[in-house]
């Protein structure tokens, strides 16, 4: 019997009340630090406008600034965790709160001001006793936009800090709708409730207002503590996506088959290998074939127990478009075991570090195995190219777009970085795209959800999982699973090399016994 909403939130409610509490705490923490520089900045530019066009220029720079772009650089600075997370939000929060403030105080009738010079008031009891009090409402408003702006962007910052976020991106990674609907029903009621609660005070009285102004930093400082920044002194700590940690072939196994209890954040893994690399932790979730592997010198820990199923890499293809275009199979199939795990691994290397872009290295290589064709040729019908959002689909779905326009008269339109697996496969499935490139592993526990009972009767065996993954998508979803490509890039726990040398430590189970005789534990 599949488990309900409700049910999954119960299950989960005491991580949900704990993350919903680290959301809030940075939300509040952030708005708090935003609000006590953004303020003082807006009565600056209103005395010196002059100044508000650069002001207000860099504030909005800052909110324009991808987030994981923000966070690459905020982590060498200031590592994992709370402090890069709060940093960021509170570099977003600056636009809405500069601007209200300078908005509100340059809006006060000029014949209001004037008549409190008349009556002999310095500038400071101007200030404070006429114009902030007459502006507080439009100031409000900035913090009311600021404070709903941060409670959605603090979704977005899975670098160890916490949050609801790991609950909406694990459950995208996963295909899991309730585990999406959990993080997100509470983020929408956090953000109501502190819109509510702002608007309230934004309508009270004139006098009234000016009294909850200044308990305003008082209630954001309290609730801040909601937060407590965790202890980053840990002998040994591991930093997971929030995908591995929901999955059996991830962190679940690692608990359940190596009883591995180890100090474990949920972190991007746009980030994770930088931050292995820099020594913020010290055990990551990766990917076998990753280029970073050998650009951070990191080693990949032995699954001596098997946990990870095969993860073999094929374009899966809606059966409605081979019947349409029956070249495409032929076509693809002629990558069919030409890319093995070391060439993959490289063909990373050269994108993920030496920044080269995927459509050269994917062109590079097809001219190497002598597959490049240029056909020059007049085209009938179009396919769309799907791919995820990391450099090894790019490579992927580069191949197959010079393919596919080297030996047939098929246009191609790519549309890449569609995210991970849950938003890929629901555009295959809705015909939004034709085909993308995906892994047995993933086909067998993701989307299939296979049972314990069938993971273990297909064990390890690389023909078997993909035999079965191969007859029950077209049984179930019409999609059709071409020739595996040849390499296999599974899940690994990967460390620094000469850390883990140092440590004695070959597989995952060295890793558990170092952490239990260490006594490492959570």
């Amino acid at each position: 019997m599949e488990q309900t909403l409700g049910q999954f939130m119960q299950q989960q409610a005491p991580k949900l009340w704990q993350q919903t509490l680290t959301h809030t705490g940075l939300t509040c923490m952030s708005l708090l630090l935003s609000v006590l520089v953004a303020l003082p900045l807006g009565i600056f530019i209103a005395r010196k406008p002059k100044a508000a066009g650069v002001v207000l220029g860099i504030a909005g720079i800052l909110q324009t600034i991808p987030s994981i772009a923000l966070l690459g650089f905020l982590i060498p600075l200031l590592g994992i965790g709370a402090i890069p997370a709060i940093t960021a939000l509170f570099l977003y929060a600056l636009l809405p709160v500069i601007r209200n403030t300078f908005t509100g105080i340059t809006g006060v009738d000029p014949a209001i001001t004037e008549s409190a010079w008349g009556l002999g008031m310095n500038s400071w009891q101007v200030l404070t006793q006429v114009e902030i009090p007459l502006a507080l409402p439009v100031i409000l408003a900035g913090i009311r936009t600021a404070a709903v702006i941060n409670v959605g962007v603090a979704m977005r910052r899975y670098i160890a800090a916490g949050g609801l976020g790991e609950f909406i991106f694990g459950g995208i990674s996963l295909n899991n709708t309730h585990m999406i609907l959990a993080g997100a029903i509470p983020a929408a009621l956090l953000a109501l409730a502190f819109d509510v609660v702002l608007s309230f005070v934004q309508k009270l009285s004139s006098h009234r207002l000016r009294k909850a102004a200044w308990i305003i930093p008082a209630i954001l400082l309290l609730s801040s503590s909601a937060y407590v920044i965790p202890s980053s002194q840990q002998k040994m700590l591991a930093g997971f996506t929030p995908e591995f940690m929901g999955r059996e072939d991830g962190y679940l196994g690692l608990t359940s088959v190596y009883k591995l209890d180890i100090p474990t954040v949920v972190i991007s893994d746009a980030v994770m290998y930088k931050a292995a690399f820099e020594q913020k932790i010290d055990v990551i979730s990766g990917y076998s074939t990753d280029g970073r592997l050998k650009a951070y010198d990191l080693v990949t820990l032995t699954d001596d127990k098997g946990i990870f199923p095969p993860y073999y890499a094929a374009p899966v293809v809606r059966v409605e478009v081979l019947k349409t275009y029956p070249e495409v199979e032929p076509t693809l199939n002629l990558l069919a075991g030409k890319i093995n795990d070391s060439v993959m691994t490289e063909l990373n290397y050269r994108v993920d570090y030496r920044k080269q872009l995927p459509e050269q290295v994917a062109r590079e290589f097809l001219q190497s195995q002598g597959l490049l064709k240029n056909q020059e040729t007049s085209r009938e019908g179009k396919i769309r190219l799907g791919s995820k959002i990391f450099g090894e689909q790019y490579i992927l779905v580069h191949m197959y777009k010079l393919l596919l326009e080297g030996y047939t008269p098929l246009s191609v339109e790519l549309k890449t970085g569609l995210g991970g697996t849950k938003i890929c496969f629901d555009a295959l499935t809705h015909g939004e795209i034709d085909l993308y490139p995906e892994y047995t592993g993933t086909g067998l526990l993701t989307i299939l959800k296979a049972s314990t009972a069938q993971q273990k009767q297909l064990g390890p065996n690389r023909d078997r999982v993909y035999a079965f993954v191969q007859k029950e998508f077209q049984k179930k979803y019409q999609l059709q699973w071409l020739s595996p490509i040849g390499f296999n890039n599974a899940y690994a726990l990967m460390m620094r090399r000469s850390q883990a040398q140092a440590f004695g430590i070959h597989t995952i189970s060295d890793l558990s016994t170092y952490v239990s005789n260490h006594h490492l534990q959570p």
